[in-house]
């Protein structure tokens, strides 16, 4: 017997309403209701059987159920136990989806999916989408691809090339750490309830060596977010207030021939190496 496809405007609002929930915006909870958005990001990772997949949020299995159908082994860590007592129903017909309830802020991921290496999944909510990004990122997991629905504001952050608004200390960590690319946009009307923003789609796959080279990358990024801290000051001025002292910042500039007056969203990810290794020399 075929499942239902979840992802479906019709059963989504038929489970929902049998179980008798009600969303909670608190959790940031919005339901995928289109089967070829969900196809589509599932197709983004290019599962195969047996693959391994921990999945983010996962709510009432909408995505967890694509997941599923390719094969993988898919893990989905759920924080909503009303979320849990549905999947158990709708996900039922699915042996290689293993739910696990927890908040994924506190995870402990290598205990939750061991060491050898596996792909991450998430509509996750707006919320919290940079915690969720930059918790994976800063732990070094195991995971070689991610692939996130994440507010369409977040992509462009998280994409962004230096000199434009949407530049900032998130788009450096992202790029640092993995190859991001925005795959595809989604409207607001591919949600129940539907948002008040549109969303997009994000590949991220992990780097196996940094782009960059850094002394340590606990002071590459002190300095970035400190050139990023005070965003209407300028460079200079942004690491002497966020703790470099004066004479280092002199020496930082005189050697990397870098312009003080410049601000941090003008600055490349080499440049932001380039100050680190002057400091630390």
């Amino acid at each position: 017997m075929t499942e239902p496809i979840i992802a479906k405007r019709e059963v989504t609002r038929h489970i929902l309403a049998s179980f008798g929930i009600r969303t909670q915006k608190k959790l940031g909870q919005h339901f995928l209701v289109d089967e070829a958005v969900v196809g589509s990001i599932a197709a983004t990772l290019e599962l195969q059987p047996g693959m391994r997949v921990l999945e983010i949020g996962p709510g009432i299995g909408t995505l967890t159920q694509q997941l599923a159908m390719t094969g993988a082994a898919v893990t989905a860590v759920e924080l909503d136990r009303r979320c849990i007592e549905i999947m158990a129903t709708t996900l039922k017909a699915y042996e290689n989806v293993r739910v696990v309830q927890g908040d994924v802020l506190a995870l402990d991921f290598a205990e939750t999916m061991g060491e050898e290496p596996f792909c991450i999944a998430g509509n996750l909510p707006y919320y919290i989408t940079t915690p969720i990004v930059m918790k994976i990122l800063e732990e070094r997991v195991a995971a070689t691809k991610m692939v996130f629905m994440v507010q369409k504001e977040v992509a462009d952050r998280m994409t962004a090339a230096p000199g434009g608004k949407d530049y900032g200390a998130l788009s450096v960590a992202v790029q640092y750490y993995t190859e991001a690319k925005k795959m595809f946009e989604v409207p607001a009307s591919s949600f129940l309830p539907p948002p008040a923003v549109d969303s997009a789609v994000i590949l991220c796959t992990m780097r196996k060596a940094a782009p960059v080279s850094v002394p340590s990358e606990k002071l590459f990024f002190r300095v970035v977010r400190a050139a990023f801290g005070q965003r209407r000051k300028t460079l200079a001025n942004s690491l002497q207030g966020c703790g470099f002292d004066k004479a280092s910042i002199v020496e930082m500039l005189k050697v990397t021939g870098i312009d003080g007056k410049r601000r941090g969203e003008t600055l490349s990810m080499d440049e932001f190496a380039a100050l680190s290794r002057a400091y630390h020399d």
